[in-house]
């Protein structure tokens, strides 16, 4: 881990949410005249867009607790639970809590657009990565948002400051397909600017560096980042949009270089111990003792195939067993189970107590297991196996070093290469002895996102389709089981009627996003 974060969100950045939680006249009072404001930059916006979304990129109290664990941990078998009724609605907590947190990301980002606009051209080029760093990670917090959600505002989002009239700023609802062709248009123009023309002085080179609390004034790994974030939109969009660009990135890696090793993965280090007092991951999962269980697909998977990471991602039960909570057992044995300690939980020091577990934004191992697919599927020219192997190198040695982070036990020893290749050569993983290439793609990447990384487990269960899980259905609830999108909050309702109204029809917890046609 080589970042560390500093929350350096100054007064006049600390924006309202748009149009939500809040009437007109508290609107009006949150949103005062722009021009009063006279210390805004456009370098400290960089900061203020990046630490926007601080809650759902580290492990804080809130994201976990309240709204990953009871939804897209269960979704996703990534979370041991105990059956209940209407289980598989999401609370409106969750959804409108990560609906929120995004759209001060915006109202963030666009501020900084509009300075940005009214700088000299001259100004402008030499600012002109600080706009292109706060542009990737938005685009990053905007797909998660649309994969989500499905069309959302943003287009006309974020801009009451600068139209000045609640009225008239209110957000016309964007087509989410045409919010990833534009974010893929920006993002490559901003590729090949890396790759080309982008010359950025001395001076505001080391202004950058100080701004960007993210990956530190380095230009290669935010190109890294930058191509990374297109290859995986576009293989999330892959059925329906296409798929050229992907040979393209791939294809000329000197040009378009995406993350290959884990110093170069895009985290954030909780600068320790625990950044959020009492409100991290500790307090998440181990509140009511229901939260840290483990999950029974995933548990069996390693265990059944001698998977290294096994013993650093649970702890095993009272009688040394690794065993997780079955879903399909009815609660009243679910409890019993959890009552007697026979069912195993997520690992103390790797997780739960782990005051520096980090923030995961891409990661090795994902790009390695996107650029497997691409190869597999006939996208891109390369070695679809050496990239799957590399891809489990990769998770296997990221997840080892969050163990060594821990202290409440001494870290566990990394796995020898002999073991590695045991576990590679598995029935259930080798690759040459399975015809079933997608399915082991798809449980290697569930695997390596696991609960860290909640919303691209869950997108790609949902685009994948594998590995297949066993969801018991909820035979009383109008949800009997898991949804495939979540719902517009109750506020756009209240605050954004009439843009509202033109895609309510969509807010069903059945209707798949745009890209998700299997």
């Amino acid at each position: 881990m080589k970042k560390r974060v500093y929350i350096a969100l100054l007064a006049f950045a600390s924006f309202a949410i748009v149009f939500n939680g809040c009437k007109k006249s508290e609107l009006e009072t949150l949103y005062p005249n722009p021009g009063q404001s006279s210390t805004a930059s456009v370098e400290n916006f960089l900061t203020g867009v990046l630490a926007s979304a601080n809650e759902v990129v580290l492990p804080t109290y809130w994201r976990f607790f309240v709204v990953e664990q009871p939804t897209l941990g269960h979704y996703t078998h990534t979370m041991g639970w105990i059956n209940s009724k209407d289980q598989f609605i999401p609370p409106a907590a969750a959804m409108d809590w990560r609906w929120n947190v995004y759209y001060n990301t915006v109202t963030q980002f666009r501020v900084m657009e509009n300075l940005y606009s009214k700088l000299e051209a001259s100004a402008q080029v030499e600012y002109r990565i600080f706009m292109m760093a706060a542009t990737i990670f938005f685009y990053d917090q905007t797909q998660q948002t649309v994969d989500l959600f499905g069309d959302i505002p943003w287009t006309e989002a974020g801009r009451v400051r600068q139209i000045g009239n609640l009225d008239e700023a209110l957000p016309k609802y964007d087509d989410a397909k045409t919010i990833y062709t534009t974010m893929l248009a920006d993002l490559k123009v901003m590729a090949d600017e890396f790759a080309t023309t982008l010359s950025v002085p001395t001076f505001y080179a080391g202004l950058f560096a100080k701004k960007d609390f993210l990956n530190h004034g380095s230009l290669i790994l935010w190109q890294k980042y930058c191509n990374s974030l297109r290859l995986r939109m576009l293989m999330r969009a892959s059925d329906v949009m296409p798929t050229t660009e992907i040979g393209e990135i791939l294809g000329n890696p000197t040009k378009y270089p995406v993350i290959d090793n884990n110093a170069e993965a895009t985290m954030l280090d909780e600068p320790g111990p625990d950044l959020y007092a009492g409100q991290g991951i500790r307090s998440a999962m181990e509140t009511w003792g229901v939260y840290d269980i483990a999950p029974y697909s995933m548990v069996k998977n390693m265990v059944d195939n001698g998977d290294p990471r096994l013993v650093i991602t649970f702890d095993p039960n009272k009688a040394g067993v690794y065993i997780g909570m079955n879903p399909v057992d009815n609660a009243t044995l679910q409890n019993q189970k959890l009552t007697d300690g026979l069912v195993s939980r997520y690992d103390t020091s790797s997780f739960t107590r782990n005051t520096l577990f980090p923030g995961f934004i891409m990661t090795a191992a994902e790009v390695s297991f996107l650029e497997c697919e691409a190869f597999q599927k006939g996208f891109a020219t390369g070695n679809a196996k050496a990239e799957y192997e590399e891809g489990i190198h990769h998770s296997i040695e990221m997840w080892y070093k969050i163990n060594a982070t821990g202290t409440y036990r001494t870290p566990v020893t990394m796995p020898t290469a002999g073991e590695i290749t045991a576990y590679l050569n598995s029935p259930a993983v080798n690759w040459d002895g399975n015809a079933d290439k997608m399915a082991l793609i798809g449980t290697q990447k569930w695997l390596n996102t696991g609960l860290a990384q909640m919303p691209q487990t869950w997108a790609e269960l949902r685009r994948l389709d594998k590995p297949a899980l066993a969801f018991p259905e909820d035979a009383t609830s109008q949800q009997k089981v898991p949804p495939v999108r979540w719902l517009y909050p109750v506020t756009e309702k209240d605050l954004n009627g009439t843009n509202y109204n033109a895609v309510k029809a969509q807010s069903d917890l059945n209707n798949k996003v745009f890209w998700d046609i299997k």
